[in-house]
């Protein structure tokens, strides 16, 4: 290392991690991941073909359009997953419906890789909600006036603490657009009369 290396600045890969957390903390993003990683077995199997020896064995199927065609939706789900996370349930709905129909479009929906990542990944994207960010501080003690706790005598009086007594009919104001007839100050106590 020579004098004019600048030196590394410490911490930036810690910062970087940080900042990378707290993006992944925001969003769906292992349900994001696994839909995206279901879209490629699934477009994948149908257009290899796999060499044993002199033996070439090619597992593509008539509906080879149609795998990348789902293939390549799933793909775009887990990154709209990623960058729009409100469209989390319909991203996560169709991925499932998705994985579904590449059972029998996909070789069994990329031999059943693809099909399992693309239901485990729909199911947590539906099921994902964003979380509440967390109380910088301890809510604070309840005070009464000038400081002091509430229910501390101030001053040398007591505070209050008779219970109000329940308002009867005769106490109570008229509404004048209570129609139903049910209102506790005729005694109907939700009762309808025959009348």
């Amino acid at each position: 290392m020579s004098a004019e290396t600048p030196a590394a600045v410490p911490g930036q890969f810690t910062r970087r991690r940080l900042q990378f957390r707290a993006w992944r903390g925001a969003r769906p993003f292992w349900a994001g991941l696994f839909v995206a990683l279901a879209g490629f077995p699934i477009m994948y199997f149908p257009y290899a073909n796999l060499q044993i020896g002199h033996l070439t064995l090619a597992m593509s199927t008539t509906a080879g359009a149609g795998s990348l065609i789902i293939g390549v939706l799933l793909v775009v789900l887990g990154l709209s997953l990623w960058f729009q996370r409100h469209i989390r349930v319909f991203a996560g709905v169709a991925a499932i419906l998705l994985g579904l129909v590449s059972i029998p479009v996909s070789n069994f929906g990329g031999f059943i890789i693809g099909f399992l990542l693309s239901l485990v990944g729909g199911a947590m994207a539906v099921s994902w909600v964003p979380g509440t960010p967390p109380d910088t501080e301890p809510p604070a003690e309840a005070k009464g006036t000038g400081g002091a706790p509430e229910g501390a005598v101030l001053g040398g009086q007591e505070p209050d603490t008779t219970m109000p007594q329940p308002r009867t009919g005769a106490d109570m104001p008229a509404e004048p657009n209570d129609l139903s007839g049910t209102s506790p100050g005729n005694g109907a106590n939700g009762r309808h009369s025959a009348g």
